[in-house]
């Protein structure tokens, strides 16, 4: 039998490209539940994503600086790895809906078998957030409708400057 460690350290893993309020959400209610929170970008340019990682580091930096104990990170390989050498103990998900728990209840199973250690922990989206998805939001906004209210204002910004700079590229 393990025992708790004195300090809860959770690892919530995304792409966050970009961050949603969905994301933000999590973030503030982990922060409330573990001694440290560190928010870590994978590191995964197969999805080809609009921001670059270090841009998706500093738009969450800008939205967490009031967490005292949330961090920002970023890894690459398995992230059962990457936790234990943060001395993590927890792996912090989201479910928006019932169609995400499929892949998440995979994915929890395989760190466990991987790294028994480390538990996962599910938290259900806040109704006012359950069908936001970055890849939604880009698209919303890429076709000219609003995203107020999906994510923060300062993401909001860098994603109409990033895509009018492709706009007046492709002109």
């Amino acid at each position: 039998m393990t025992t708790k460690p004195a300090k809860v350290i959770a690892i919530y893993p995304g792409s966050f490209d970009p961050i949603t309020n969905g994301h933000l959400d999590l973030i503030e209610r982990g922060s409330r539940l573990f001694d440290r929170l560190i928010v870590s970008i994978l590191r995964n340019e197969s999805k080809q994503p609009l921001f670059s990682v270090e841009e998706r580091m500093e738009m969450l930096w800008d939205v967490v600086r009031d967490f005292p104990n949330v961090e920002v990170d970023c890894f690459d390989g398995l992230l059962v790895h990457y936790a234990a050498a943060k001395q993590a103990t927890v792996v912090l998900r989201g479910i928006r809906a019932i169609s995400d728990y499929e892949n998440e209840w995979q994915m929890a199973l395989m760190n466990r078998r991987l790294q028994p250690d480390i538990e996962t922990v599910f938290l259900i989206a806040g109704e006012a957030h359950s069908f936001i998805s970055s890849r939604l939001v880009k698209e919303v906004i890429g076709l000219g409708g609003s995203i107020a209210g999906l994510v923060p204002q300062s993401v909001e910004i860098r994603l109409r400057n990033r895509l009018q700079r492709a706009a007046s590229n492709n002109i």
